[in-house]
C-alpha cells in the first residue's frame, strides 16, 4: 500500500490547506493515539518549532489525543531530537513534532516518535492512516486524557547534548549560531556557552513568522557575513526544527553535510571507533563515497530521507549516516538526527586535533554538482515515465560516461522534481542538468494543460 498522507519526513503542507487543517489534527491525534497508545492512560509529549500555526495544531492534536484516552505531555518549542530524547527519557509511548522543518512559517506539519525515540515504520503510518478513514469515538468520560505542561523540557535536551559531547572545554572558541529564528533558538546557544564558547547568535528571535526567513541551513549567506565579520572560528547554521546543522569554516566557505560527514568518519576511523559502512543517500556527492573509499570505508546509498539511511544504518550495523542537506546521524551519540549534536561532534574533532574546520574537509574534494528544482502540478510520477524526459537522462548519462551520474526524483515533501547531475566539470554539470530540466518542464507542461 502506497501512503496517502505521510512522507519522507510525516505529514506536511500549507496551514489551513488539506490535509493540513485543525479538524485533520484533531483526527490525527485520535488516530495516532488508537495505534500508539494501545490503552487508556498512556502519555504521548507533543513539541514544536516557533511558527505561529504550531498553537492551533497542538491543541487540535491534544484534543485528538485525549480523545483517544492518551495523557499529553507538552514540551513548547523544542527541537526535534529533542522531543525525540524526551520520549525515550520520560517512558512516553509517542512524541509529536509539530514543524515543518526547512520550510516558511505558512507550512507546517506533523511527525512522530516511537517510544524508542525513532521514526516510525511504514507499516505503523499506514496503520494510522487506514484509522483516518474510520469514524472518530471518543472513550468513555472517565477514561478520556488528561494534559499538562511539562517543566524544564528545554534543560532536560540541553544536558543530552552536553552529554553527547566527550572533548575538551571550548573556552576561547569564536562562534556564529545561526538559529533560523525556529526550535534551537534557546537550547544551542545555551548548549555551547556551557562549554566555555563565545556565541554569537544570529537569527534568534523568533516571532512566528521569521522561522527560516533568508537564514538557517537553507540560507547562509548572512552566516557566512557575519563569521567574517566577527573574525569568528566558524559558523554552525541549524533548521527550522534544529535537526539539520550545516557550518562554515573561519574564510566564509560552506561546510555541508557530505563534508561533515566524512569529518566525522575519518575522525572515527582515526580512533579505531567507525563500525560498518557509513550510508548516505542518492543524492550524496561523489566525492564523499571517493574519500571514503580511498581510506578502505565502505559507502552505502540509501533512498532520499533520513529515516531511510536510519534504516539502512541499523540493517548493516553502521553507525554514521546523512544527508547533504545537514541530517547526520550519530548513532553512537543519538538516536535521531540532531543539528546541535553534529555541531559538537565536529567541535570536538577540532578540539581535540587542533585542526581547523577548512584543514578537516580538505580530504574530500567535491565534484560539481547541479539541483534543479522543476516545479508540477499534481503528482510527479507521470512527469518521470514522460518519453522524452526519459529519453534526455539516456542522452545526458551517454555524455558523462564515468564522468558523473545522473539522479532525477520526485521530492518528498514538494510538488517538485529535482534534477540532479553531477560531473567531474562544472559546464558538463551545468549542461547535462538543463537539457533533462528542460524537458521536464514541457512534460508537466503538457500533462497540466492536458488535465
Amino acid at each position: 500500500m502506497s501512503r496517502k498522507y505521510f512522507g519522507t519526513d510525516g505529514v506536511r503542507g500549507r496551514v489551513g490547506e488539506k490535509p493540513l487543517t485543525p479538524e485533520f489534527a484533531l483526527k490525527l491525534g485520535w488516530a495516532a493515539g488508537k495505534v500508539l497508545g494501545g490503552q487508556p492512560g498512556r502519555q504521548v509529549l507533543i513539541g514544536k518549532d516557533t511558527r505561529r500555526s504550531g498553537y492551533l495544531f497542538e491543541s487540535a492534536l491534544e484534543a485528538g489525543f485525549s480523545a483517544a484516552g492518551m495523557d499529553v505531555g507538552l514540551l513548547g518549542p523544542l527541537p526535534t531530537p529533542g522531543v525525540s530524547v524526551l520520549t525515550r527519557n520520560l517512558g512516553a509511548c509517542a512524541g509529536v513534532v509539530i514543524s515543518a522543518s526547512h520550510n516558511p512559517h505558512y507550512d507546517n506539519g506533523v511527525k512522530f516518535f516511537g517510544p524508542d525515540g525513532g521514526k516510525l515504520s511504514d507499516e505503523v503510518e499506514l496503520r494510522i492512516e487506514a484509522l483516518l478513514e474510520e469514524e472518530m469515538r471518543c472513550v468513555a468520560p472517565e477514561q478520556v486524557g488528561a494534559a499538562r505542561r511539562i517543566a524544564r523540557s528545554v534543560e532536560q535536551y540541553v544536558s543530552h547534548c552536553l552529554i553527547a559531547y566527550r572533548g575538551p572545554r571550548l573556552d576561547g572558541m569564536k562562534i556564529v549560531l545561526d538559529c533560523a529564528n525556529g526550535a534551537g533558538y534557546q537550547t544551542a546557544p545555551e548548549t555551547l556557552q556551557r562549554l566555555g564558547v563565545q556565541v554569537i547568535a544570529i537569527h534568534a528571535k523568533p516571532d512566528g513568522f521569521n522561522i527560516n526567513e533568508g537564514c538557517g541551513s537553507t540560507h547562509l549567506e548572512s552566516l557566512q557575513k557575519a563569521v567574517l565579520e566577527h573574525g569568528a572560528d566558524l559558523g554552525i547554521a541549524l533548521d527550522g526544527d534544529a535537526d539539520r546543522c550545516l557550518m562554515v569554516d573561519h574564510e566564509g566557505r560552506a561546510v555541508d553535510g557530505d563534508e561533515i560527514l566524512y569529518i566525522l568518519a575519518n575522525d572515527r576511523l582515526r580512533q579505531h571507533l567507525l563500525q560498518g559502512p557509513v550510508v548516505g543517500t542518492l543524492m550524496s556527492n561523489l566525492g564523499l563515497e571517493n574519500a571514503l573509499r580511498a581510506q578502505g570505508v565502505a559507502f552505502r546509498r540509501a533512498k532520499v530521507g533520513d529515516r531511510y539511511v536510519l534504516e539502512m544504518l541499523r540493517a548493516e550495523g553502521g553507525l554514521l549516516g546523512g544527508e547533504t542537506s545537514g541530517h547526520t546521524l550519530c548513532l553512537d551519540r543519538s538516536a535521531t538526527g540532531d543539528g546541535t549534536v553534529t555541531a559538537l561532534q565536529v567541535l570536538e574533532v577540532l578540539a581535540t586535533t587542533g585542526r581547523t574546520l577548512r584543514e578537516l574537509a580538505a580530504g574530500m574534494q567535491k565534484y560539481p554538482q547541479v539541483l534543479i528544482n522543476v516545479p508540477v502540478t499534481g503528482k510527479a510520477a507521470p512527469v518521470l515515465e514522460a518519453a522524452g524526459v526519459k529519453a534526455s537522462v539516456r542522452e545526458a548519462e551517454a555524455g558523462l560516461g564515468q564522468r558523473g551520474r545522473v539522479l532525477l526524483r520526485a521530492s518528498g515533501t514538494e510538488p517538485l522534481v529535482r534534477v540532479m547531475v553531477e560531473a567531474d566539470a562544472q559546464d558538463l554539470a551545468d549542461s547535462s542538468a538543463r537539457l533533462i530540466a528542460d524537458r521536464v518542464r514541457e512534460a508537466a507542461n503538457s500533462i497540466a494543460s492536458a488535465a
